[in-house]
Parts: C-alpha cells; structure tokens; sequence
C-alpha cells in the first residue's frame, strides 16, 4: 500500500485512520491525502534559472577553495608545524 520510508508512509496511514473513522460513524466522505514531498516546477525557464543559480555558486566556490588550502598550508609552514 505504501513504500517503507516514512515520508511516504505517513500520509497513507492519516488517510486509512481517517477514512475508519469516518465508516465508523457512517459517513459517506471520504478524505484523501497524498504526499508530494519535492517541489516540482513545470516551467523550463525556472528550471534553468535554478540551474545557473546553482553553477554560479558553484564556480564562486571552487574559485575560493584553493586560496583558502593555500593560505591555510602557508600558515603551517611559517610555524613549523610539520
């Protein structure tokens, strides 16, 4: 009825509890619950704009790691450490 991870299982068990509770009482509603647990975007432009948000900060990333090993190797050579 539902796969192991919580995220997805969660749901389906409100929604049987629910819906017991309802047949208890003789109800004739019935409440459905679903579980969307990642945002989806149906547009191609916002896709790529994630996309070049994401390779933007990347490349500034990359662009600063290597200075910061560098100083950091520095640092320990001025005082001896190795």
């Amino acid at each position: 009825m539902c796969s192991a991870e919580p995220i997805n299982c969660f749901p389906m068990l409100v929604n049987i509890l629910s819906n017991t509770f309802l047949r208890l009482f003789n109800s004739t509603a019935r409440i459905r619950v679903w579980s969307e647990p990642f945002y989806s975007t149906q547009s191609p432009e916002v896709k790529s704009d994630i996309f070049f948000i994401c390779l933007s900060y990347m490349l500034i990333l990359a662009a600063g790691l290597p200075p910061h090993f560098a100083v950091s190797s520095m640092e320990d050579y001025k005082v001896k450490s190795m």
